[in-house]
């Protein structure tokens, strides 16, 4: 661009600030009303990335997107960066956007976000302490909801005594988010007279088209806290959600009413169905399949023709498979017989799991509208959605213990063959570290039912040997652990592993008998080239929350995750998160 050029643009009356850069990033000129953006003189041959911190490369690609805030103003960043006959210089205009950005900054602020605030486990605390107790107990939770509200100048409407409304501006919202919204502590803190904590579950709706819309944005986000176990608050914003909380366990039912409700609506369902496809999670273990065996024989005892889905077998499950494919007794077919199988009235169930990326067949959900989910992990945001029956309970050891309940309200004890209720069995055992976490006194009962049975734990144990050379995998995993501050134990299983899920959650379970061991994270690459990653906690470090930032999912004390990182990078983001403080909130 000529000088000339140049100075015929920059005189032209436009009451606008502007300048020209040149492809060198250089301020060839200016304006007279470029001192609106920039306060001070001669910002000619200055660097326009110095001057903005936006660099030219953008300028050239038509990038309008930038907001410079100068001089107390704020402007949009337009630049013309087209050949034309001013040569190949580019003028930058830069549009006054103050009262715009401003308007919509009250817009945001303003806007009414909904929560729906349910009190955990009241039903039961209600029934294990005297009324007077109750009363006092109610009250101060009533006293902290009402005092947060007001403290966010809200609206509260009180819909029963474990559910309210909650209206307020959105202005609010980065200030409990900034403080992990302390009413969760505040409640859990309360002395209820009983062995377990009032905890809080909060569904926050933000930015519906209106109020309706948001209101339903908080039903579905209190239905998702309710169904990771609660004591933790969810915000759906549109298709975002974000978690925070939870680091409690769930509190094992007292009762076992819905136990045996859902039992009997199940056997309904399978003796109306034509057949009943069973599936579980990809790379199935024994919780998985020994669930599938106790529905199986729930479709026996009921007439109906079932068949278990189930394409790949692991080493740690062979025994047990060909155990039961000896038999003859069973159809266990893949997933291209199973898509051949289906048909509009299949039952299919699926178990020990609840998002369809997980499953052997996610394509099978399409195929029919009657499925089942029985499943005792903590619900994840793309679980499976419309189902006939859901069957979701976080407190339980293991679907196998689920199952285990069921069976006993429809079928006779004695028409479990031996080889089911030690399937079942080791279900249970895998999934409670044999019966050291997340054990409850249903577990036990479940346990001593399958026991009764026939179920022998000799022949149980046998199901968990391992071959040689997978024990040594293990020993030197364990052996070369690494230890840091905190109590935390990470570790890595060399080579590739057909069972790494298996080792490395072996190998994590050992790690937490070392003494001052509070959390184990190992990580290994399977068959298939990817990182898995276990995690194991004693219950002070929330290690589910911890493995969904990084894709996975589980339990407070049980996590784990499948990553493409390579296993020394995983664990440095998993240590890099653990020491922002990650473990306790979530925001993903």
């Amino acid at each position: 661009m000529t000088e000339k050029v140049a100075k015929r643009i920059i005189s032209a009356d436009l009451p606008m600030p502007m300048c020209i850069v040149n492809r060198a990033g250089k301020v060839t000129s200016a304006n007279r009303f470029i001192d609106r953006v920039f306060p001070y003189k001669g910002i000619e041959d200055a660097d326009f990335f110095a001057l903005t911190g936006i660099k030219v490369k953008s300028l050239l690609e038509g990038d309008n997107k930038y907001l410079l805030d100068r001089n107390g103003r704020k402007f949009r960043v337009i630049a013309d960066s087209d050949k034309n006959e001013y040569g190949d210089d580019i003028i930058v205009f830069f549009r006054d956007v103050t009262g715009y950005e401003d308007l919509k900054k009250r817009y945001m602020s303003e806007r009414v976000c909904v929560c729906r605030i349910s009190v955990d486990n009241y039903d039961q605390f209600a029934g294990s302490v005297t009324p007077e107790t109750g009363m006092s107990v109610t009250s101060q939770v009533d006293r902290i909801i009402r005092k947060w509200a007001a403290d966010i100048d809200a609206s509260l409407e009180k819909i029963k005594d474990t559910l309210y409304n909650v209206y307020f501006q959105y202005g609010h919202f980065e200030e409990l988010v900034e403080n992990k919204f302390t009413i969760l502590d505040d409640v859990r803190k309360i002395d209820t007279g009983a062995d377990f904590p009032l905890t809080l579950s909060m569904g926050l709706g933000i930015g519906g088209s209106n109020i309706m819309e948001t209101s339903e944005y908080a039903a579905a986000a209190l239905d998702l806290a309710l169904g990771r176990g609660g004591d933790q608050v969810v915000v759906k914003e549109e298709s975002e959600i974000s978690y925070f909380g939870g680091k409690t366990q769930s509190i094992e039912k007292g009762s076992k009413g819905k136990s045996r409700i859902i039992a009997h609506a199940l056997r309904k369902l399978i003796e109306q169905s034509n057949r009943v496809l069973i599936m579980g999670h990809q790379n199935a273990d024994m919780d998985a399949f020994g669930s599938a065996l106790g529905i199986y024989r729930m479709c026996i005892n009921s007439g109906t023709e079932a068949h278990i889905i189930i394409d790949k077998v692991n080493d740690t499950m062979q025994a047990v498979y060909d155990q039961v494919r000896a038999t003859q007794n069973y159809n266990l077919d893949s997933t291209e017989k199973a898509n051949a199988l289906i048909e509009s009235d299949t039952l299919l169930v699926v178990v020990d799991t609840q998002r369809p990326s997980y499953l052997e067949a996610p394509e099978l959900l399409d195929k029919t509208e009657r499925v089942v989910v029985i499943d005792h992990h903590r619900r994840a945001e793309d679980y499976i959605t419309g189902a006939t029956l859901s069957y979701i309970e976080t407190y339980a050891s293991s679907a196998s213990e689920l199952v285990t309940e069921m069976l006993q309200y429809v079928i006779p004890r004695k028409s479990l063959v031996k080889l089911e209720a030690e399937a079942l069995l080791a279900g249970i055992t895998l999934d409670t570290n044999r019966f050291a976490v997340k054990t409850g006194v249903r577990t036990f009962e479940a346990a001593a039912w399958l026991r009764r049975a026939g179920a022998d734990t000799t022949e149980v144990k046998r199901f968990f040997q391992i071959d040689s050379d997978t024990f040594k995998v293990r020993a030197k995993a364990i052996a070369n652990a690494s230890f840091y501050d905190g109590g935390i134990a990470t570790s890595i299983c060399e080579g590739q592993n057909q069972d790494a899920q298996v080792i490395n959650a072996q190998v994590a379970d050992e790690l937490l008998n070392i003494k001052g061991i509070k959390a184990s994270f190992v990580a290994g690459v399977n068959d298939k080239g990817t990182t898995c990653i276990s995690a194991r906690s004693l219950g002070d470090i929330n290690v589910q929350v911890l493995l969904e930032k990084i894709g996975g999912g589980g339990h407070l004390n049980t996590a784990g995750a499948q990553v493409e990182e390579k296993p020394e990078e995983v664990l440095e983001i998993v240590l890099g998160l653990l020491q922002k403080g990650d473990n306790n909130d979530s925001n993903t």
